[in-house]
């Protein structure tokens, strides 16, 4: 019988159970006609009506219709509350509760069964009013925020069709689509060609580079491991990024082998330094493969000389790679990408969209400037229940093999439809916002008592601190910066309770913490930037 079909005529049916908008219900025979019970067939089988369900396939186990009401109202839900209301600047940022009367409000316990639709609506609500607007024009707690229209709508299309990205059979749309994006990114970079692949995440694509770069030197190690290795040496900045050391640690390089380099005081490599470190690692007797540099630390947003540190690799024959998770947005600016003059030299570079660019979590690709396939010879596995090479279209097109995923999200949708819908000329305008507004809130800091910058920013992260009126004029005694470096956290939990807004804080080397504010929304004015300012010296001037 057809899964629409209706059961057998003369049998009766009911709906037991809650109704349709509450939980799912099953379908029960109560009767069957006599005529049905006479002609059973000997040896088929019960008659239908001894049967306590009909057979499970016989119906959907999903009310259609109701899901369908369901959404539509689920999609109100989270236009209004999370959509509206989170971009509202006189709603909270955050409405702030303590663990354990977060769990009990939100009633997180799983049970047997179902609750009704509007309860579970009530539970949408509850999960968007708990949660941290990040979209809020006044959340400049992280490298993301902010909203944008089309790559929620994106995102949206990209849950909705559910595929996973790794064969043209399932998904012939975004494996086009990922291609097209990622060699508009390569020519911003400045390759002609090359390769690369959608991660889930910056520190994804700065393992990915690592594990390429070994496998390119070493191509016995895929299949020996770590015993057809010498002892190798990986070298970052001291202000680079956690995941090279945790990318290290995964792939059994170890932490002792990542080399950290120098810094100057504004947080950029420094390439003399890299020599020194190159020339000890031989010493030690370690076989140096792996420069990364970063363009946009995460804490100070420092861009390391790439030119400088690219004539390094070349002289020593290592592979250079460029973590500009943060800073690759800048390609697209005109007026500012000269802070990545050199990228064109890398072999491989991590560039997160959905930093700057607001397209949302995550968005994150890994770039090759190898045309070879190497991405593939270093991750393929040729599982044949996925990677037929005898199906009937190009399987080329089978891109899945490049990650070490198998199932791999649709990340480039988002991206795309963004593209589409502001242009390359849309994208740099608010780049180039970006850095307005955090000129702005440099120029308004120096005029302000109380508040002092770490440094000048080059990038868009503007770090300082608060002096309040206590501790003002007092920098030469003996306590002075470890009363400043408490300051710091006590507004952080004022303005948490509040909701007024969310920015982060940190110590950084010898400094005590600072503010490390970010702006990417484009939907922050100059109103919210000098909220920001007003809202800081409100909650510390008691302290």
């Amino acid at each position: 019988m057809p899964l629409s079909a209706a059961p057998t005529p003369g049998a009766e049916v009911t709906r037991t159970g809650p109704a349709l908008d509450e939980a799912p219900w099953q379908l029960q025979i109560l009767s069957c006609s006599r005529k049905q019970k006479a002609s059973a067939v000997p040896g088929t089988g019960p008659c239908p009506a001894v049967m306590a369900e009909v057979d499970l396939l016989d119906v959907p186990s999903l009310d259609k219709a109701a899901g369908e009401e369901f959404l539509q109202e689920a999609f109100g839900v989270i236009l209004e509350e999370a959509v509206r209301r989170g971009t509202d600047v006189t709603e909270k940022v955050c409405d702030w509760k303590e663990p354990e009367d977060l769990r009990h409000l939100l009633d997180l316990e799983l049970r047997g069964h179902g609750e009704p639709q509007p309860q579970v609506l009530q539970r949408c609500r509850d999960i968007i009013r708990y949660s941290v607007k990040t979209c809020h024009p006044r959340f400049f707690n992280q490298l993301f925020s902010g909203l944008d229209y089309h790559a929620l709508a994106g995102r949206m299309i990209t849950e909705t069709l559910n595929t996973s990205q790794y064969t043209y059979e399932i998904a012939p749309v975004f494996v086009l689509m990922e291609e097209v994006v990622l060699q508009k990114l390569r020519e911003l970079v400045g390759w002609g060609s090359g390769d690369g692949i959608f991660c889930p995440g910056g520190s994804i694509s700065n393992m990915y580079a690592m594990n390429v770069a070994r496998y390119h030197r070493f191509p016995d190690c895929k299949r020996r491991g770590l015993w057809a290795l010498p002892r190798l040496a990986v070298f970052t900045s001291e202000e680079c990024h956690y995941s090279i050391q945790k990318g290290a640690a995964f792939l059994g390089i170890g932490t002792d082998n990542v080399y950290l380099v120098g810094a100057d005081e504004r947080g950029k490599m420094i390439p003399a330094e890299l020599e020194k470190q190159i020339s000890q690692a031989q010493i030690e007797g370690a076989v140096p493969f792996f420069v990364s540099v970063t363009c946009g630390t995460t804490v100070l947003g420092a861009f390391d000389p790439l030119m400088a540190v690219a004539d390094v690799c070349e002289r020593h024959g290592l592979w250079f790679h460029v973590d500009a998770a943060w800073g690759g947005s800048v390609l697209l600016s005109q007026k500012h990408r000269h802070l990545l003059d050199g990228i064109e030299r890398a072999n491989s570079v991590a560039w997160n969209p959905h930093k700057m660019l607001t397209t949302g979590l995550q968005c994150s690709a890994f770039l090759l400037r190898d045309t070879s396939g190497l991405l593939h010879r270093c991750h393929s596995a040729g599982a044949t229940y996925l990677f037929q090479p005898d199906k009937f279209y190009n399987v080329a097109w089978d891109t899945g093999d490049k990650t070490v995923q198998c199932g791999r999200k649709v990340d480039c949708l988002k991206l795309w439809l963004l593209w589409k819908a502001v242009g390359t000329e849309g994208l740099e305008k608010r780049v180039d916002r970006a850095f307005a507004c955090t000129r702005y809130l440099a120029e308004e800091i120096k005029k302000r008592e109380g508040f002092q910058l770490v440094m000048e920013p080059e990038f868009i992260n503007l770090c300082f601190w608060f002096v309040p009126p206590s501790l003002r004029g007092k920098q030469a005694q003996a306590n002075y910066w470890e009363r400043l470096g408490k300051v710091a956290p006590v507004i952080k939990e004022r303005m948490m309770k509040a909701g007024s807004m969310l920015v982060g804080y940190q110590p950084h080397g010898s400094k005590a913490n600072f503010f490390r504010q970010i702006v990417t929304s484009p939907l922050v004015t100059r109103q919210d930037l000098d909220f920001f300012l007003d809202e800081i010296e409100r909650l510390g001037r008691d302290l």
